[in-house]
């Protein structure tokens, strides 16, 4: 399923390929899930036969990924507390567990949404939650944007400045993702022990 959708991409006028890898960083946000890091490595590669702009299509990623997070950030800023507030969902995040977060966002939320935003999974989390525990849009929002910069660069490198192969670009991915996302789900494990000790106490 996602060689085929990888081929069609490649196969997009240039245009429709920066469109089409906009909307994947920016849904990336939304539903983790999305292949955007695999499709902008293919879009950086096809810079190497003049398809596209590999400098263009890092900004313009990295712009559409920057405006979704910090689209969630204020969502939740503004409706986030209420959400938690009823039901099973108040359960899920009582006030005790949403001010345990917001103590430690106040403490460590600057390096911990720059750290994790390098990290599968937890990289859409980060900043709603910011939003929740009613973090400041310039400490969030700041070191996200610094942390996915950095992140889309490595992502067009793959794809283009190291010159590979399409396989071999796709395969680093794949085995930097691998790795991430096995620290992803140590951190989260640890995330949640904490919040239930927290919740225990």
């Amino acid at each position: 399923m996602l060689d085929r959708f990888l081929d069609w991409v490649a196969q997009l006028p240039e245009l429709a390929v920066y469109v089409v890898l906009m909307a994947l960083s920016a849904l990336e946000n939304i539903f983790p899930p999305v292949p955007a890091d695999v499709a902008v490595v293919l879009g950086a590669f096809l810079a190497q036969r003049g398809l596209t702009s590999a400098p263009v299509l890092g900004f313009l990623c990295w712009l559409a990924n920057t405006a979704s997070a910090a689209g969630m950030f204020f969502y939740a800023r503004h409706r986030g507390r209420a959400f938690f507030e009823t039901g099973w969902r108040r359960q899920l995040m009582p006030p005790e567990t949403i001010a345990a977060l917001q103590k430690a966002y106040e403490r460590h939320g600057v390096l911990g949404i720059f750290l994790s935003r390098f990290l599968p999974g937890v990289r859409a989390a980060v900043t709603p939650f910011a939003g929740v525990v009613g973090m400041s849009p310039w400490r969030a929002l700041l070191p996200a944007a610094i942390a996915s910069g950095i992140w889309y660069a490595v992502l067009i490198g793959f794809g283009s400045f190291l010159g590979l192969n399409w396989e071999t670009a796709r395969a680093k991915v794949d085995g930097a993702n691998r790795v991430l996302a096995a620290i992803s789900l140590v951190v989260t494990v640890s995330i949640a022990v904490w919040l239930y000790r927290r919740r225990q106490a």
